[in-house]
């Protein structure tokens, strides 16, 4: 344990809608939902506006129309999120070389290794540090924890959400965590948490007073060990900068159970040739290729097959995931279907294993046919008379849009015929 509190973390606010908000001068300040809009679709991330209807993370998208029916549904952009959380990282690797970033919007930095550290001045570089956040990506806000460990630092930074910091002494770990619930210690779910229950601990004050062979009896080996010392603020896990990429998959979730054999084929070369890109442009390659299998009851499946040597290619991964399709029982149907690849390198020795036809899968376009545009609210797009906007929402033919940026108040909404050759996808900057 450090003797300073000089591990930061770092967690943006209600990231996805609140880049929507920034960039949508209406929405500023009303109930925002983002997420997947299909039948199936689940909330990724959701405006505190709407979370005072009880929307949350990982609630089915009916659930959240039916809690909050006025709010702006909107499909995610992520070039959009990639470019703010690109600032954010910058600003952040400043203060340090040692930052891990866990997600777009979430990060630790070890403040003790960037240059003259100061633990007297923190309050002041945490203050600094919101505020240059909040200039640099034109608004948004964030919260920060600071302490001697990863545990209490990602714990402090829950304590004054939204927009807040707070900076646990060193010596004053168990007074802060010891009232909290149990489910405050990551790694503590639902079922954790009723097994908990059973024992007698609600709070982590109860749960110190369990011994560390009843917390092993009851959760096993490594997860009682581990609560145990996380309950006591034992944690003297490092930063750890450029984590390892594990794996690189896509996976979809089809609106109604698939059985077509066929189909499933051609989403699973469709996959392929996005892990394939992905692999190249992160110059990497695998060797385990994984499929993945929801079924119509939920229950998953995977089955991996390993190569005799890496990979990039889409034609040598397409190969393999439909060689471990062919041989998946499909009755009931598909809900889910996705395609993986670990085991990761960065050479690639393809020659050794090479297929005959792989240039016709690696050389092909993602569709044969020109598409037409699929307008999905919340895309970027661009009109030839009106300007930048975006989709407001889109059916039978027609495409209704928000004209208005970041940088502009609130703006008119016109609706057009979706074959306007006028209105076009706005290009992927991310800087209107």
């Amino acid at each position: 344990m450090r003797s300073t509190a000089s591990i930061l973390h770092l967690d943006l606010d209600a990231f996805f809608a609140s880049v929507e908000q920034r960039d949508k001068p209406s929405l500023r300040g009303k109930p925002v939902i983002v997420g997947g809009l299909g039948g199936r679709g689940v909330v990724s991330t959701a405006s505190y506006e709407a979370r005072v209807h009880g929307v949350r993370s990982a609630m089915s998208m009916s659930e959240a129309r039916a809690r909050c029916p006025h709010a702006a549904f909107l499909t995610g952009r992520f070039h959009a999120y990639r470019d703010a959380s690109a600032v954010v990282m910058g600003r952040l690797r400043e203060l340090s070389p040692l930052v891990e970033p866990l997600s777009l919007d979430e990060a630790f930095v070890d403040l003790a290794a960037g240059d003259a550290f100061d633990p007297s001045t923190v309050d002041t570089l945490v203050e600094s540090l919101r505020h240059d956040i909040t200039t640099l990506t034109d608004g948004l806000t964030a919260s920060v924890g600071v302490a001697s460990s990863k545990l209490m630092a990602k714990i402090a930074s829950e304590l004054r959400k939204p927009d807040g910091a707070y900076v646990v002494e060193p010596g004053t770990e168990l007074d802060v965590l010891g009232p909290m619930q149990a489910t405050a210690i990551p790694g503590v779910g639902p079922a954790t948490a009723q097994r908990l229950r059973l024992l007698g601990a609600v709070t982590v004050d109860d749960l110190r007073r369990l011994s560390l062979d009843e917390l092993v009896r009851s959760l096993g080996q490594a997860a009682g060990q581990s609560l145990h010392r996380l309950a006591r603020a034992d944690d003297d896990r490092p930063v750890v900068a450029d984590r390892e990429t594990k794996s690189i998959s896509v996976e979809d979730t089809f609106a109604a159970d698939v059985t077509d054999r066929e189909r499933l084929g051609r989403t699973v070369e469709r996959m392929a040739r996005t892990v394939a890109r992905r692999l190249s442009d992160h110059g990497l390659s695998g060797r385990t290729v994984t499929l993945k299998l929801r079924y119509h009851d939920f229950e998953t499946h995977t089955r991996s097959s390993t190569l005799p040597g890496p990979t990039d290619r889409a034609a040598t991964i397409a190969a393999t995931a439909r060689t471990l399709l062919d041989g998946a029982d499909l009755t009931g149907g598909l809900r889910l279907i996705g395609v993986g690849v670990s085991g990761l390198a960065d050479w690639v020795q393809d020659d050794l294993f090479a297929l005959d036809d792989e240039s016709d899968l690696d050389d092909e376009p993602e569709d044969s046919q020109v598409a037409p545009v699929v307008y999905r609210p919340g895309m970027d797009v661009r009109h030839d008379d009106h300007g930048d906007g975006w989709v407001w929402g889109s059916g039978l033919g027609r495409v209704t849009v928000r004209f208005e940026t970041r940088h502009t108040p609130p703006g008119p909404v016109r609706t057009f015929a979706v074959d306007d050759p006028a209105l076009r996808p706005q290009p992927l900057d991310g800087n209107r």
